[in-house]
């Protein structure tokens, strides 16, 4: 532990597993107390398992496992208010916020003319609007402190470059990017830096799972994680089929760190050279 985050605190969303509990548990590695959220529901427009509340308090174990403080709360970020409340105890509690993490991320594959409206709107709710309501809420603690900040969104390889089938998806981290550019700029008066990562596919349930799967292995009946290996390596500049949550999670670290104190405004491809084919 070299403490690139000591005496420091983070919010983290969608912290229950995946991306989001990588980036607590290396935030945590590196000195900070933790806040963290995730909904801990399926949702009827989303077709593979959400996080679980044993999910969350996974995560709290692993965090308090390193010596760190962590609030965890059951919160939806389609609401407002419930981020509210769940950054209020845990500011109140932890005394202070320097760093959020804004990592939100749902897909429903299906070309783009057959999206029902609910599955549009609740992508987009959850992954663009999500990642804003967030640091909504985060700004004022940030600026109110006094002593700057940084916050990360977790965009994606699909927030800079076209992909079929995921045309809700697509937008919202196109629009991700599109929001931190502003906030970079809103917010570099307070010493406050914002930031994107833009991750390839990454080994997570969200990327995971049976719909996946039939997306990108169309010929076969029912296709399997090794079926879909070789079909996403053959996207990649790198002969690997994808990223490991921990590799997004050391980025996350660096832009979050002082060590990128002068760096704000940027998408940082974690993308194993997929923008580059």
């Amino acid at each position: 532990m070299t403490g690139r985050m000591a005496g420091k605190v983070a919010f983290v969303t969608g912290a229950a597993r995946g991306q989001g509990r990588s980036h607590a548990v290396r935030l945590a590695e590196e000195g900070a107390d933790i806040i963290a959220i995730d909904l801990c529901e399926d949702l009827p427009e989303v077709p593979y398992p959400l996080a679980t509340k044993a999910d969350l308090d996974e995560t709290v174990r692993q965090v308090e496992a390193l010596g760190r403080r962590i609030v965890a709360r059951v919160a939806d970020v389609r609401d407002s208010a419930s981020i509210d409340a769940a950054l209020r105890e845990g500011v109140d509690e932890l005394g202070r916020l320097d760093a959020v993490c804004a990592n939100v991320g749902i897909n429903n594959p299906a070309p783009a003319h057959e999206i029902t409206e609910e599955q549009w709107h609740t992508v987009i709710d959850i992954d663009l609007g999500g990642t804003w309501r967030t640091v909504k809420a985060a700004i004022p603690y940030l600026v109110g402190q006094g002593t700057g900040g940084s916050m990360v969104l977790t965009s994606s390889a699909a927030g800079l470059k076209g992909y079929a089938n995921i045309a809700h998806y697509t937008a919202a981290k196109h629009g991700i990017n599109g929001l931190m550019k502003t906030l970079a700029q809103e917010l570099a008066e307070h010493h406050i830096r914002v930031n994107t990562v833009n991750p390839t596919q990454v080994d997570t349930p969200m990327i995971m799972n049976d719909p996946m799967y039939r997306l990108f292995c169309p010929d076969i009946e029912n296709p399997t994680r090794e079926d879909f290996a070789p079909i996403s390596q053959s996207m990649n500049a790198l002969p690997i089929p994808w990223v490991e949550s921990r590799d997004v999670s050391n980025s996350v670290l660096f832009l979050l760190s002082d060590e990128s104190r002068y760096i704000t405004g940027v998408a940082l491809p974690v993308d194993a050279g997929v923008l580059i084919k």
